[in-house]
């Protein structure tokens, strides 16, 4: 499917317009939670809380990256032997 000029205009101004900190701030959270932090204790620290806004966090449980990293996390703990499991 052909992407239209407008919509390829529109991601590259959209990515012209990221914001530095908020690049920082989604690599934080990103490597807080592959550290074994949950995703709301991450987003809701003094380091993200005093850089974002509270409308910039709530964006926070919809960027892409964001969500990748939860969903590798929760791969990895499937993966993982219930180490409580007794049979």
């Amino acid at each position: 499917m052909a992407i239209s000029i407008n919509e390829r205009l529109k991601q590259f101004l959209q990515d012209l317009t990221t914001d530095p900190v908020e690049e920082r701030v989604v690599e934080y959270v990103i490597r807080e939670v592959h550290n074994g932090r949950s995703l709301m204790a991450a987003i809701n620290d003094p380091y993200v809380r005093n850089r974002l806004s509270d409308e910039k966090r709530d964006e926070l449980l919809q960027n892409s990256e964001v969500i990748e990293a939860l969903e590798q996390e929760i791969q990895s703990a499937f993966r993982k032997p219930d180490i409580g499991y007794s049979s």
